[in-house]
């Protein structure tokens, strides 16, 4: 590749500048040197790259997904995470701690960073709350903290809400996010599918929308005294959205997320009884997916998070309600989302990159990514016209865990110019 590239006529999507526009664009050793109607290559060192039908914006970034590595390095590696981040226009992601061992300590830290270091994918790591994740033993944070976590999450529901004033409070002198999974799991039980006349018809065991709702409102009320920066992961329920939107309307330090999933099927697709549709919340009802439309519109949800999880194909291949929860994604989640959102105008462009960039790094407390003259150019290009089919061989992840699976989608990541 040349060390500098020229795209000619291209769409250009800026979330920060509220950009959305055909334009030239040049990128010289990495940076962006200029934007305009029309550039005239001045030299044969230059690439010329037609960008009619394609769309440049900033890379997208995820908020958290699971690597099998170490630990299960059947299901995901780090460079087999990157080539999928890579596959999918995702030039950051962001690591969850429940690997094998699990992210508790400095060092395990220090070998990821290591390990991906030249990685094109940049990746942060979040770090255990707990240790071992199933204890009720505070990891050493602060060490955590020194070794550059992004911040600190177990990636599971705590039923001890004593525990969890205890880690809001631990934590609060590090500024770091702490992403908790508001399930209250004496209400959630053994249910696998959300609570309705549909899981009754399936046989399958109810999971009341309170399970969520009722323990929002109580990490909500924690919040409200120990002022610890909190992100509530996989947002699932209209009530919820109420919920988020009446704290932040009190100036609670918290921010929000939904599952990709959770913003294109209800619950009512469970009746294939597919493993790969067994999630953590269970998929919602049609008036909760619209209102997480609705709330990532008016920034009540701050972030789509891909939540990359990646299991074996022996794994998966159980009975729906013995299924472990989770998907891959990574490579899914623009194509399908703009198909399905953007296309049928329930999102505008600008507010979908806006969901899966600019939102996700304010959670995360860093800079946006910008296209802007004089800035590093972290972009990813998109061609929302063309067509694949979903296969292992296609995809870059080890796993093929999807409901859409061999199935054929409409836009595709071609390009990761940086």
């Amino acid at each position: 590749m040349k060390n500098r590239q020229l795209f000619q006529q291209v769409r250009i999507l800026d979330p920060v500048s509220a950009i959305d526009q055909v334009s030239d664009i040049l990128l010289e050793q990495g940076v962006i040197t200029d934007i305009r109607d029309s550039i005239i290559p001045d030299d044969e060192q230059i690439e010329v790259i037609d960008g009619n039908n394609l769309i440049l914006a900033p890379g997208l970034v995820d908020l958290y997904s699971s690597s099998g590595q170490p630990g299960y390095e059947e299901r995901e590696t780090l460079k087999s995470l990157a080539e999928a981040s890579q596959a999918g226009g995702f030039t950051r992601v962001a690591i969850l701690p429940n690997t094998n061992p699990v992210i508790d300590n400095p060092s395990l830290v220090t070998w990821i960073k290591q390990t991906t270091a030249l990685s094109k994918t940049k990746f942060y790591i979040w770090g255990s709350l707990t240790q071992n994740l199933e204890g009720v033993t505070i990891a050493e944070l602060a060490n955590l903290a020194e070794s550059g976590v992004i911040g600190f999450t177990d990636n599971r529901p705590h039923s001890n809400l004593q525990l969890i004033r205890k880690l809001l409070e631990y934590a609060q002198p590090f500024n770091l996010p702490v992403a908790l999974v508001p399930i209250n799991l004496q209400l959630r039980g053994n249910g696998v599918v959300r609570e309705s006349n549909i899981s009754i018809r399936l046989g399958l065991m109810g999971y009341p929308e309170i399970a969520e709702t009722i323990a929002i409102a109580s990490i909500l009320e924690i919040v409200s005294l120990t002022k610890t920066p909190v992100h509530l992961m996989r947002i699932s329920t209209a009530r919820g959205v109420e919920l988020i939107k009446q704290a932040k309307e009190n100036h609670l330090p918290i921010t929000a997320s939904v599952n990709w999933h959770h913003l294109l099927l209800n619950t009512e697709i469970v009746a294939s009884y597919n493993p790969n549709l067994r999630f953590e919340p269970p998929l919602a009802t049609e008036i909760d997916r619209l209102a997480l439309i609705k709330g990532i519109k008016n920034n009540v949800i701050d972030a789509i998070a891909v939540d990359h999880t990646p299991y074996t194909y022996e794994e998966k291949t159980v009975a729906f309600a013995q299924a472990p929860t989770g998907a891959i994604g990574l490579e899914l989640v623009l194509p399908l989302l703009w198909e399905n959102l953007v296309v049928t105008g329930e999102l505008s462009p600008l507010e979908l990159w806006r969901s899966l960039s600019v939102n996700p790094l304010k959670c995360l407390k860093k800079e946006s990514i910008t296209l802007q003259k004089g800035k590093p150019a972290e972009l990813t290009l998109f061609s929302p016209q063309q067509t694949w089919q979903v296969t292992p061989s296609q995809l870059k992840s080890l796993s093929s865990n999807t409901y859409w699976l061999d199935k054929q989608l409409k836009g595709k990541i071609i390009a990761f110019p940086q």
